[in-house]
């Protein structure tokens, strides 16, 4: 038995972890092999329509019956003038003579869509355990929609000043996202980076903010993370990189490349790949035109001229303009399959804390 069983008794799973429900990478494979492992699988919505979420539910429910995060976006639609995209583009301009590109073409970036109405509609219908937000949370009808179709809500807070936003407007439990997390930052209430903390000092922090359950994420990588994060008041933890190194993660050849060297190669905070501020492993893009850069125009539009070379590069098997996102403890993972992975954080936390 855990001896902190809030996040489980909310969500109905056996242990305090939770896959970071990761936008690209996160499979419905992935999210069935960690709920059958005893956690919450999660699968990430944001880049799907409706119909390909119908379609992975489909696949989940034939193999699981156990809970599953649905996860997604809840950003505030922005506009790109066609200035910011053209100089966006001619900052482009030298990657797009190299692949022999035209950067006028249109943009092969999937859509990153906040949730609406459409999703709500899907949401209500197949009444899944578990619904996550990243970026806030939704207008508050839909969150009531949600909750009395009888859904858990969830979002990510990065400071404490959002997990208590979120509490106020109807989060059954708050995700803790540290500085050290890969991927998007869920920072919604400011934009400065000097704003964001690590883990580990976020946590408490959050935990004596709110009254609900407190879910660790960023830096999370094997037991020894697994267990600080319940000690310092957490009553589950996110796990999102060391899942990427599983054969169950949609990840290329150039990103699983590159997660391989994640030792030799540091990470960094930057917004030129989709225009929202995000960690990953630095790459020849990052070094060249950012971290940070002025000219990205705003989430999710820089990711449109970017995907055109990324494509190119990739095919080539480059993962220079790749979106290798990870988080700051990559290091500490190893290949291995998603079940055993969760089995095995599982293990080693419960072996650190002396649980039975």
């Amino acid at each position: 038995m855990w001896k902190n069983t809030r996040f489980t008794d909310l969500v109905g799973v056996e242990h305090p972890l939770m896959l970071a429900p990761m936008a690209g990478p996160g499979t419905a494979a992935l999210a069935i092999a960690v709920s059958e492992a005893g956690g919450l699988g999660g699968l990430p919505c944001a880049m799907l329509t409706p119909e390909q979420v119908e379609r992975e539910f489909n696949l989940i429910i034939n193999k699981t019956k156990k809970p599953i995060n649905f996860n997604f976006f809840c950003h505030l639609p922005n506009v790109i003038s066609e200035e910011a995209d053209r100089q966006w583009r001619q900052r482009l301009a030298p990657y797009f003579a190299e692949y022999g590109l035209d950067p006028a073409a249109p943009s092969t970036a999937p859509s990153r869509n906040p949730f609406g109405e459409e999703m709500c509609r899907l949401m209500e219908a197949i009444r899944p355990k578990v619904v996550s937000f990243h970026f806030g949370l939704p207008d508050a009808a839909l969150v009531a929609r949600l909750k009395q179709a009888g859904c858990r809500i969830l979002s990510s807070a990065t400071t404490v000043a959002e997990a208590r936003w979120l509490e106020a407007r109807g989060a059954d439990a708050i995700i803790a996202q540290g500085y050290e997390a890969g991927g998007h930052r869920g920072m919604f209430l400011s934009d400065d980076l000097a704003t964001q903390v690590g883990t580990f000092s976020l946590v408490p922090q959050v935990a004596d903010a709110v009254s609900v359950p407190v879910i660790a994420a960023g830096g999370i990588a094997d037991g020894r993370g697994f267990a600080a994060a319940l000690v310092l008041g957490a009553s589950a933890v996110s796990v999102g990189t060391a899942y990427l190194f599983t054969p169950e993660a949609k990840v290329v050849a150039p990103y699983r490349a590159a997660l391989a060297k994640a030792g030799e190669t540091p990470t960094a905070i930057t917004n030129i790949m989709t225009g929202r501020p995000a960690r990953g492993l630095v790459n020849r893009f990052i070094r060249d035109v950012g971290p940070l850069s002025p000219d990205a125009p705003a989430f999710p539009h820089a990711a449109g001229a970017v995907a055109q070379v990324r494509a190119a590069a990739e095919a080539a098997g480059s993962g220079d303009f790749t979106a290798s996102w990870a988080g700051q403890s990559a290091a500490l993972a190893r290949p291995t399959g998603a079940a055993e992975l969760t089995r095995d954080l599982v293990r080693n936390c419960r072996s650190i804390m002396g649980v039975d």
